[in-house]
Formats: structure tokens, sequence, C-alpha cells
């Protein structure tokens, strides 16, 4: 096993629900607070802060294919940015195209699923690929 390095984004006791709330947009508010309870029931565990902006759930290490150093991370998290919610949920894009086909308006980054509003999105098929991210932890 590596050597754990401490990264800048930690998990810390601030509050959840105190970050959505300060949430300027009040559709994009709204919507985190729906993607908070959803995630909340699909993983059974209590959402953490961690940074300043994305709310995380579970623990895992992550060991880098590149550099072989291993971080802290969350398993599946989002973060309500000014441009969209910013879903990170780290599944094989590949294995889920069929979801994601059904998903609606949506684009993809690493590991991240981009979002600008719920209504855009068919909420079923979101409940499932974060499901299936969660369970490929």
């Amino acid at each position: 096993m590596g050597k754990l390095v401490k990264i800048k984004t930690q998990a810390n006791t601030s509050s959840v629900e105190d970050f959505i709330n300060k949430v300027d947009d009040e559709q994009k508010r709204k919507d985190s607070f729906v993607v908070l309870e959803m995630m909340k029931k699909i993983t059974g565990e209590k959402p953490k802060m961690w940074g300043s902006s994305i709310i995380g759930f579970g623990n895992k290490i992550y060991k880098s294919p590149q550099t072989g150093r291993e971080v802290e991370w969350f398993l599946i998290g989002f973060s309500p940015r000014k441009a969209n919610l910013s879903l990170h949920l780290v599944f094989d894009v590949k294995k889920q195209s069929d979801e994601l086909a059904k998903l609606g308006k949506f684009k993809t980054g690493s590991g991240c699923l981009y979002i600008n509003k719920l209504s855009d999105i068919d909420i079923k098929t979101l409940e499932k690929l974060i499901k299936a991210a969660y369970k490929s932890k």
C-alpha cells in the first residue's frame, strides 16, 4: 500500500444544509436538496462537506493510476456550481450508455455528470445512475 497523501479538499464538519441554503439561484438550491435526499436514500450515508463546495457520501482510498499516490475521497457526491449541478459519480460511460441515452440534457466530464437543472432530465434515470455509481465502489 502506498503512502496516503493529504490533499487540499478534505472532509469537514461544515453544515451541508447551510451550504445549500447559501446557493444564490433558487432553482439550483431546490434541485440540490432533491439530489441530497436522493443520495442519502441510495447510500444510507450521512453527507459531509468536502472542502468548501462539494457534498460527498462515503469514503474510499483512491489510488492514482498515473502516480500511485493515494488520497482519501468520497464514493459519490455533488456540487451546486454556478454553471450547473456537478455530480461526481465516476462510472464507466460505456457501461451506462443505455441509461445515459434516457437521461435527457446533460454533459459529462472526467468522472462527472453536469446538469443545468433537474427539469432537463429524467429523475428515475438519474436515480439508476447514482445507484450504479455507488454500487460500483
